[in-house]
């Protein structure tokens, strides 16, 4: 009974409530939120070794070598990297839920149209946060690394990295990726709320690609012009796909006829 009342979405009719009962309807999201995603950090956490491994294969597919050359220079590295993965994985794990709840909290402001779309758009976006994971890790991160080791080398340097350098560029890397990947459901969502529309994006094409390259060049974690193209490049795309998909979801216009 209790399970039912934590996964039950609120009635539309809880828009004429006070203000202040929104706001502990807002308090009571955030702490599930927040204990979900404890959850999830702690299950994860006893798995820190395969999650570590996990990071760790596209250096030991780049050069097995390498891989057993990192060193941990800090007293608590394996404590402060393991709390670290487990905090990425738990809040991949706990995506659905951490949308799901955020989603009982707007279901009333939502109209039915909206509320239909809710769970596909929720699984859109995981999938997108999840493929630009995949990407930079199958097809940027080993080059990326390679590409440094070498230039480390070409400079008369002996690369010896360190065990939290390591997990933290990488975590962050990939979690860049991630995010940039999310870019279609912002804009689809300016789309949707009437802020933008299939023209505008077509119109503000060029400016958008320097937008695009901009960021890349803040979010990727590494300077060099192959990894700044590769995140650069698929986001270039997904603006494409936007623009198609702004024609299909923007609000139709209502024909008036005179008699």
């Amino acid at each position: 009974m209790e399970l039912n009342k934590i996964f039950s979405f609120r009635d539309q009719e809880d828009e004429a409530r006070p203000f202040m009962d929104h706001l502990g309807d807002l308090r009571v999201m955030i702490i599930r939120i927040a204990l979900i995603l404890v959850l999830a950090m702690i299950g994860a956490f006893f798995f820190r070794d395969l999650l570590a491994a996990v990071i760790q294969r596209p250096l030991i597919a780049v050069d097995p070598v390498r891989a057993n050359s990192l060193q941990s220079l800090g007293v608590a590295d394996s404590m402060t990297i393991s709390l670290q993965l487990s905090f990425y994985a738990g809040l991949v794990i706990s995506f659905p839920l951490i949308t799901f709840f955020l989603a009982q909290f707007l279901f009333p402001a939502l109209k039915p149209a909206e509320r239909k779309i809710l769970l596909p758009v929720a699984a859109f976006g995981l999938f997108l946060f999840l493929g630009g994971i995949s990407f930079a890790y199958l097809v940027v991160l080993p080059g990326t690394l390679d590409f440094f080791f070498k230039d480390a080398k070409a400079m008369h340097w002996t690369p010896t990295w360190t065990v939290r350098e390591y997990y933290s560029f990488t975590t962050q890397f990939l979690i860049a990726f991630g995010v940039a990947f999310e870019m279609p459901m912002v804009v689809l969502a300016l789309v949707k709320l009437g802020i933008l529309t299939a023209e505008k994006l077509r119109k503000t094409r060029s400016a958008a690609i320097v937008t695009i390259f901009t960021v890349a060049a803040f979010i990727t974690p590494s300077p060099d012009l192959v990894t700044y193209l590769l995140m650069g490049g698929p986001m270039v795309v997904l603006y494409e796909a936007c623009i198609w998909l702004a024609k299909w979801i923007e609000p139709k216009a209502e024909i008036v006829v005179v008699q």
